[in-house]
């Protein structure tokens, strides 16, 4: 989408934050601010679920072993093909990505039409995908926290064991990348769910 198609009163924000690191939590405060939200992984997941618009060509390049029952891709599968073989992650994007791209499109024209004056780009490995993101955003807001944190986290809520979470922290970029690359930053470490409620009402959005 080109620069003019913008409205000038319109804030492109973007949401990142390692795994663990109460992104979602500060996606749905933003929420309650009015912005609109676009979840760049809620897409991903529904274009490799059960019948999405990835499963075919994902099928063709991977095979029948990447597909469930219930034709959605077997994401503990592809984890593992992803991380013995980094080939595999370019494949997998070069099928997945540009569906996410053209629904993050109608997402966007949708809240445009909608005069929202907010639009929350919720993606998790925004500062992984170098300048092609942060071109299209005017700020980046970064929730981060303790390496331990995450890992305490997510081991909390999912069942995966200390050396899977590591392996997918690793995988994402190293915090100081983060904070480089963030405009805003909110610290989630040893806070209250009321005191990190507080941080985002105080944003200047």
């Amino acid at each position: 989408m080109s620069a003019h198609s913008f409205p000038p009163n319109l804030l492109r924000l973007g949401l990142t934050g390692g795994i663990g690191s109460g992104k979602s939590t500060v996606a749905d405060f933003l929420k309650q601010r009015g912005a609109a939200l676009i979840d760049a992984d809620a897409i991903s997941r529904a274009v490799t679920a059960a019948k999405g618009a990835a499963i075919e060509a994902i099928g063709a390049t991977f095979g029948a072993s990447f597909i469930t029952e219930d034709d959605a891709l077997d994401r503990e599968a592809m984890r593992n093909l992803v991380f013995s073989d980094p080939s595999a992650k370019h494949k997998l994007e070069a099928i997945v990505h540009p569906l996410i791209s053209n629904e993050i499109q109608r997402q966007t024209q949708q809240a445009i039409a909608n005069e929202q004056r907010v639009i929350v780009y919720d993606v998790p490995l925004l500062v992984e995908s170098g300048k092609r993101w942060r071109a299209q955003l005017d700020r980046v807001l970064l929730i981060d926290c303790q390496v331990q944190t995450q890992v305490a986290r997510v081991m909390n809520r999912s069942g995966l064991s200390e050396a899977t979470v590591r392996q997918i922290i690793q995988a994402q970029a190293p915090r100081t990348t983060k904070l480089c690359a963030a405009d805003w930053v909110i610290y989630n470490d040893g806070i209250s769910f009321e005191d990190l409620r507080s941080k985002v009402l105080y944003l200047p959005i």
